[in-house]
């Protein structure tokens, strides 16, 4: 919990409206379930630049996929996309993990085969959702924090 606490601490002092900084972070948790691994940093940057919204929150909000949280959030994604496409999620504990090389390599890419789409369905759906979620969270702890730290008339 005092993670938590602690980005929201960072979060509070980013000077722009509660709205503003709540979307930023949404959007970077958005980018966090984004199913292409190695650009979040990036895009998340491009689209605080392009939008003018805070790189602090936005980068945030994309960190939180970490070397952590990276499988059980795209696990998560990729069941979810099985569920919504109608895959059976049998083979996703199929990869043989004794096999070594190329050999390894040809048998996970042809095991996974069948999961792409779902993969890319199902965490661009949580992702969306997580988002929402976050975003109006955040919002409406940024705004009660901010009212009681106004000065009273």
């Amino acid at each position: 919990m005092s993670r938590l606490r602690q980005v929201v601490q960072l979060l509070v002092h980013v000077d722009d409206s509660p709205g503003r900084v709540a979307l930023a972070f949404a959007i970077g948790v958005w980018i966090a379930f984004f199913p292409i691994l190695g650009i979040h940093t990036g895009l998340a940057l491009a689209i605080a630049f392009v939008f003018r919204l805070s790189r602090v929150a936005i980068l945030t909000g994309a960190w939180i996929n970490n070397p952590w949280t990276l499988g059980p959030m795209y696990m998560a994604g990729t069941v979810l996309g099985c569920s919504i496409l109608g895959v059976a999620t049998e083979g996703l504990e199929g990869i043989d993990w004794s096999l070594h090389g190329r050999a390894f390599y040809a048998a996970l890419l042809e095991s996974l085969r069948p999961y792409v789409l779902p993969f890319i369905v199902g965490n661009t759906v949580l992702g969306l959702a997580c988002a929402l979620l976050a975003y109006f969270l955040l919002r409406t702890i940024l705004e009660r924090r901010r009212q009681i730290a106004a000065p009273a008339p």
